[in-house]
């Protein structure tokens, strides 16, 4: 509306004022919400359906892109503590923005894992053979050994450790903000950053969901294992601590080789500016030497008018000739 105000007024540059620190917070909650709930809703129903791995990693990835590309241009589409601690350490936002998207993340993505605890129905838990709700978000956890999902399907005869876990949940973790961070750069020519993240967490949703039941996001683990209620001595609550350090860790180093190899040297910058100085002139000239269509006209009028008017001869008299009398 306000571009349409300047076109008529004829304003020919809008102002664009950056969203309020309010408008990014409730973006990233948003965001975090609808990818929290189709990552545990599809989970929490696993037993329901077949899509197993390549349906959480599917959902994941609509779910992203279909929120990056609602709110993207509000806050950035983090949804994401990891995002949001590499974007910190590459320069894009402050330490105290970075506390708050930290904050709206908890938040989405607990209030997500409450939609869904609250909607199960009571008589399709015993049908599923669960005592109550809680134990039908175990399937939603993300753990190792025992809670890992190879124990499960191999009916505990292997698992992934705490140390294997911790490397596939760092490694996943620092490439899924490595990409974020290149795909959302300012000098990006890339205009389907959301396709290129929403497709890194499908494919390494499908790498890591027989380890860890793909985490990659502590905001998403945190509200899993809040409704699953299982902190017992061996529970997977107490697992949530992997789920936390490695994402942010994988994020750490994701922005430091970041800022370590994509960073543009003064060099290339002073070329860049001249070879934009060089292209200015270049097209200054060639408007110069365009003459003016409609100038043509007056300047023929003008050397016209210039040179004085030619004497026409005069015209000799006519002869008579002689009558007699």
């Amino acid at each position: 509306m306000s571009q349409d105000l300047a076109a008529t007024s004829g304003v020919t540059e809008v102002e664009e004022r950056s969203p309020s620190l309010l408008s990014r917070l409730l973006a990233e909650t948003f965001g975090t919400f609808l990818l929290t709930l189709v990552i545990v809703g599809v989970l929490v129903y696993s037993p329901l359906n077949t899509v197993g791995g390549l349906g959480v990693a599917l959902g994941g990835a609509f779910a992203y892109i279909a929120g990056a590309a609602t709110v993207g241009r509000v806050s950035g589409a983090h949804f994401n503590p990891a995002i949001s601690l590499g974007s910190w350490l590459s320069g894009r936002i402050t330490v105290s923005a970075m506390f708050s998207y930290w904050g709206a993340q908890l938040v989405g993505a607990i209030l997500a894992a409450a939609v869904l605890f609250a909607t199960v129905p009571q008589p399709l838990l015993a049908l599923l053979g669960k005592e109550n709700t809680s134990d039908a978000f175990d399937a939603a956890v993300n753990g190792f050994s025992q809670h890992s999902p190879l124990y499960l399907q191999t009916q505990g005869q292997a698992q992934f450790d705490w140390l294997p876990a911790l490397l596939v949940e760092v490694i996943i973790s620092a490439i899924l903000v490595g990409v974020y961070l290149g795909v959302n750069d300012r000098r990006s020519r890339i205009t389907y950053a959301p396709v290129a993240v929403g497709s890194a967490i499908a494919a390494l949703t499908l790498v890591s969901w027989f380890v860890t039941n793909a985490g990659m996001n502590p905001a998403r683990s945190t509200a899993a294992a809040l409704f699953a209620n299982n902190w017992g001595g061996d529970g997977s609550g107490r697992q949530l601590w992997l789920f936390w350090l490695a994402p942010l860790v994988g994020a750490a180093l994701a922005a430091l080789f970041y800022r370590a190899f994509a960073s543009v040297e003064p060099e290339e910058l002073e070329l860049d500016e001249a070879d934009e100085d060089e292209d200015d002139d270049e097209a200054t000239e060639v408007v110069a030497e365009e003459p003016t269509p409609a100038a043509a006209p007056a300047a023929a009028t003008e050397e016209s008018a210039e040179k004085p008017a030619e004497a026409e001869p005069a015209p000799e008299p006519e002869k008579k000739s002689d009558e007699k009398a």
